[in-house]
C-alpha cells in the first residue's frame, strides 16, 4: 500500500508544470556556489559591500543561493579587465566591480570614467537617479553580456605622492604615477605630464614603499585602509578627478537559470548592499581631511580656477575617448550634471 501511494505521488509531482513544484524540489537545480567576483577584500569597502551582498542573497534566498566572494579578482588571476570576459564565458557568475575596467572590450560601460566629468556627489546623484538615462546604461550592461542590477560608488579618486605638493599641472610633470590598467587613464595622466605606470594593486604598496614609483590616485578610503601614509604618501591633491561607480550585475546565463523569487531575492540584495556601501563610502569621504591631518599628511584642495585648469589639460583625451565611448551617451550625462549645477 506505502508503495502504490509513493509511486502515486512521484507521478503526480513527474506531471506537474515546473513553476508549481515547492522551492524545496527547486533547489536541487542550483549550483552548489556561485562564484563572484570583487578587486579588493573586506578590508576596503568595495570588498565589504561585496561580501554584504554575498550574505544578503544567502540570507534573502533563504540559504538557497550560495555566493562565495572571491576578492582579488583571483577568478581572472588578478586582472580586472578579465572581469567581464569571465562574465560571458561562465567563471564568474556574480561581480561587484567597477565597469571602467571592462571598457577596453564594452567600451560604452567606460562612460563614467571620463576625467573631471563629476565635480561632485551633487552631479553623480543627479545622473544616478535620472531613470532615463540608467536605463540607457543598465541596456549597454545587458548588451555587454551581464544583468545589471544596482549601483554603488568607489569613491571620488584622489592623487597622493611621495615627492611634492601638487598644485598646478607643472608640479605632474616626471612623476611616476601607478594608474590602473586603463588606456583612458594612461592618456589622461600622459597628457598631465606625468610618467603613469600599470601595476597591480597588489604590486603597487611594495612599489610605493621601494619608491619604484612616486605615487598613485585613489579613493581616500583605500588611502587609509592601505596605511599609504606610512608608504611615503606624504601629499595629496583633493581633485575629485573622478568617480567610478560599483556595479552589482549577474552573468545573463546564471540571472535566466532563476526563477522569479530568486530574481528578486538577489536583486533585493544588491540594491541593499549598494545603498550601504555608498553611505559608507560617502563617510569617508566626509571625514578624510581630518584623518589625514591626524596622520601628518598634507592635503592641497585646489581652487575653482585651479580644477579649471587640470580639466583643461586633459580635454584633448576627454574628447577622444568620449568619440570612442558613445558620444550621445556621454553627453547625456553632461547635460544632465549641467543641470544640477543650476538647481
Amino acid at each position: 500500500m506505502k508503495r502504490r501511494t509513493l509511486l502515486t505521488q512521484t507521478c503526480a509531482i513527474a506531471a506537474m508544470p515546473i513553476t508549481a513544484i515547492p522551492g524545496a524540489a527547486l533547489a536541487q537545480n542550483l549550483k552548489a556556489e556561485y562564484r563572484m567576483s570583487s578587486v579588493l577584500p573586506p578590508a576596503f569597502a568595495w570588498g565589504r559591500a561585496s561580501e554584504l551582498w554575498s550574505k544578503l542573497i544567502r540570507d534573502n534566498s533563504g540559504g538557497r543561493i550560495n555566493a562565495k566572494v572571491y576578492p582579488g579578482a583571483s577568478l581572472v588571476q588578478g586582472d580586472a579587465t578579465r572581469e567581464l570576459t569571465g562574465i560571458r564565458q561562465g567563471s564568474i557568475d556574480l561581480v561587484c566591480g567597477a565597469p571602467g575596467n571592462w571598457s577596453g572590450s564594452a567600451r560604452e560601460l567606460g562612460c563614467f570614467s571620463l576625467p573631471f566629468l563629476f565635480p561632485d556627489h551633487k552631479a553623480l546623484d543627479a545622473v544616478l537617479q535620472n531613470r532615463a538615462f540608467m536605463a540607457q546604461y543598465f541596456d549597454a550592461v545587458r548588451k555587454a553580456g551581464a544583468e545589471p542590477l544596482a549601483v554603488g560608488e568607489t569613491g571620488f579618486r584622489q592623487l597622493c605622492n611621495s615627492k611634492l605638493p601638487i598644485r598646478t599641472v607643472a608640479d605632474l610633470r616626471g612623476l611616476k604615477l601607478r594608474i590602473v590598467p586603463s588606456p583612458m587613464m594612461s592618456d589622461v595622466f600622459t597628457e598631465l605630464g606625468a610618467n603613469p605606470t600599470v601595476m597591480s594593486w597588489a604590486d603597487t604598496q611594495p612599489a610605493l614603499s621601494s619608491g619604484a614609483v612616486d605615487g598613485c590616485e585613489n579613493p581616500m578610503e583605500l588611502f587609509f585602509a592601505a596605511k599609504m601614509h606610512t608608504l611615503g604618501q606624504k601629499y595629496v591633491t583633493r581633485w575629485n578627478y573622478m568617480n567610478e561607480i560599483l556595479l552589482f550585475a549577474v552573468s545573463r546565463s546564471t540571472w535566466e537559470s532563476w526563477s522569479a523569487a530568486d530574481q528578486k531575492a538577489v536583486r533585493d540584495a544588491a540594491q541593499d548592499a549598494a545603498k550601504s556601501n555608498i553611505a559608507e563610502v560617502r563617510k569617508f569621504y566626509a571625514e578624510d581631511l581630518s584623518r589625514a591631518k591626524e596622520v601628518g599628511v598634507e592635503v592641497y584642495e585646489p581652487s575653482s580656477a585651479e580644477l579649471s585648469t587640470f580639466q583643461q589639460s586633459t580635454r584633448r583625451s576627454y574628447n577622444k575617448w568620449k568619440s570612442q565611448i558613445n558620444p550621445a551617451l556621454v553627453s547625456a550625462i553632461e547635460q544632465i550634471v549641467e543641470t544640477s549645477r543650476k538647481a
